[in-house]
């Protein structure tokens, strides 16, 4: 998913971030701002704005300014977006990429895709995406082991109706 958009007129300050999203080349396929919005030790929760024209993404119309809250870790090979509709802010679903630990320096996240996905829906389905773009991937074998790992991990979060914890884990406020 791609997020950042107009409603980033953020003035600078230790908040304001740069998520950068890299291939497994580690060559950049996107970047946009957010907003931290809490920290804890090994993770960051910030808030950006769906910034692409609306569409439909198996079952869930995405809108332009749609606001996003994710939730990004350097010690776990994944990152969570809970989606808010832009009118009412409900949640949508939850979009969880398979990912390398994220990187944090200051306004800077970076992450590697391993393009495996998890799409949660708030009546409790989910899809897993993009195993045969991951299964494609020239990967090492620890890569691919941990990132198996990951999406295993969050098929259980999903099952169990774990991933809103995990946006809303209490922390210190940023």
């Amino acid at each position: 998913m791609l997020t950042g958009g107009k409603h980033n007129t953020m003035k600078p300050d230790r908040r304001h971030v740069i998520v950068i999203k890299l291939n497994p080349q580690r060559e950049e396929t996107w970047r946009y701002e957010g907003r931290i919005l809490a920290e804890k030790d090994n993770s960051l929760l910030i808030e950006a704005y769906f910034n692409r024209a609306d569409f439909t993404f198996h079952d869930i119309r995405l809108k332009e300014n749609d606001r996003f809250i994710e939730r990004y870790f350097s010690n776990r090979w994944y990152n969570i977006f809970e989606i808010h509709d832009r009118e009412d802010d409900s949640i949508k679903g939850w979009y969880c990429n398979v990912t390398t630990p994220a990187e944090f320096s200051p306004g800077r996240i970076t992450y590697v895709d391993l393009a495996l996905d998890l799409l949660a829906y708030p009546d409790g389905r989910y899809l897993v995406l993009d195993e045969d773009e991951f299964a494609d991937l020239p990967l090492e074998h620890n890569t691919q082991k941990q990132a198996r790992a990951a999406i295993e991990d969050l098929v259980r979060l999903a099952k169990t109706g774990q991933l809103p914890v995990l946006i809303n884990m209490k922390e210190e406020p940023a």
